[in-house]
């Protein structure tokens, strides 16, 4: 098998590290500009999700449109453990990874030997079937009504319980997994196998052609950004102390989708993370103003697919990248040719 060379980069990015201490001065202002608590465990949350799915999109270019399924399970998953078992975060939490990886693994080995819009169109089907059994088996998931009263469990640290009833401390424990996934997800995309996955999404044949088995790394990463699904399912889960088929459907399923989209998950680590924080701020700031707000963020996204497929990040590092380009222009120097980097 062909070698894939590394490219060096820093164990936790300056970006990665001043989000995160931006993100944890949150419950400090965020009520004193009109908002609430709350929104910060939301954002939290859908962060992992995105960045989950964006290592399927953005990294290795396979659009699944029934992601939802995987953030389902893992909340169902969540809320069954707690009800039928025993209250356990950690354990919960981990059950729910499990469950989403394990129905991702199932669905990957039907979708890895397709692409493109054949490999789309058959995340979807599998996305109605999962929403289909969550409003049909009534006595597992509740039907329509879901289930409901799902604990909090406390986090539980040896000697030390921590209590996560109010959502200041919600939050912080969210933020916590999310500097976790979001470290764990850098060091995976730019170790060989991520950049074998960005090989596939450049070229499949190609990669195929040198060496690598195509198929397998398409299961496993499809699997994996499953399993993160899961674990921002049982987030929410808790956050929302209720599971409920509505997260499946293929609406909700579009929705990280065009986070990831809009925030440039195809040009940027980051995409996903400007995406969610973007849409929650437009559907708190903009729903406060008007009802058809999803209508107006939905013409942004059109025009923003239309002019800036790159989306915000891609901008953004279009715009700082021409900085220093005028900079030596106006010394008389040729610039360098612009190369967005991840």
């Amino acid at each position: 098998m062909a070698a894939v060379p590394t490219v060096a980069s820093p164990w936790v990015p300056r970006g990665m590290a001043l989000l995160l201490a931006v993100m944890a001065t949150l419950p400090l202002w965020v009520a004193s500009i009109g908002l609430y608590q709350y929104l910060g465990v939301e954002i939290a949350i859908w962060m992992i999700y995105g960045l989950g799915f964006n290592l399927l999109l953005g990294y290795s270019g396979l659009p699944s449109f029934g992601h939802g399924a995987f953030f389902g399970v893992g909340a169902y998953a969540f809320g069954l453990f707690q009800a039928w078992a025993f209250e356990s975060l950690l354990l919960g939490m981990a059950l729910a990874a499990v469950a989403a990886f394990v129905a991702g693994a199932v669905v990957g080995c039907f979708l890895s030997h397709r692409r493109g819009i054949y490999f789309a169109l058959m995340t979807i089907a599998f996305g109605q079937v999962f929403w289909f059994v969550a409003i049909k088996w009534h006595t597992v998931t509740g039907g329509e009504d879901g289930l409901l009263n799902i604990p909090r469990p406390a986090l539980e640290l040896g000697a030390a319980s921590v209590p996560l009833n109010s959502n200041v401390a919600l939050f912080y424990f969210v933020l916590f997994v999310l500097a976790v996934v979001a470290v764990a997800l850098w060091r995976l995309v730019h170790s060989p196998f991520g950049k074998v996955l960005q090989a596939i999404r450049q070229n499949e044949e190609r990669a195929r052609f040198v060496g690598y088995n195509v198929w397998l790394f398409k299961w496993a990463v499809f699997a994996l950004s499953a399993a993160i699904a899961g674990l921002a399912g049982s987030l929410f889960s808790m956050a929302q102390q209720s599971a409920y088929p509505d997260v499946m459907s293929l609406h909700a399923s579009g929705v990280i989708v065009m986070m990831t989209l809009i925030g440039g998950g195809f040009v940027s680590f980051w995409g996903p993370v400007i995406g969610v924080a973007v849409y929650f701020l437009a559907r708190d700031v903009l729903g406060a103003v008007t009802e058809t707000w999803l209508l107006w963020f939905g013409l942004v996204f059109v025009l923003a697919v239309l002019f800036r497929p790159e989306g915000i990040a891609g901008a953004w590092q279009e715009y700082v990248g021409s900085v220093p380009s005028a900079g030596r222009r106006n010394r008389g120097t040729e610039a360098p040719a612009s190369h967005i980097e991840r």
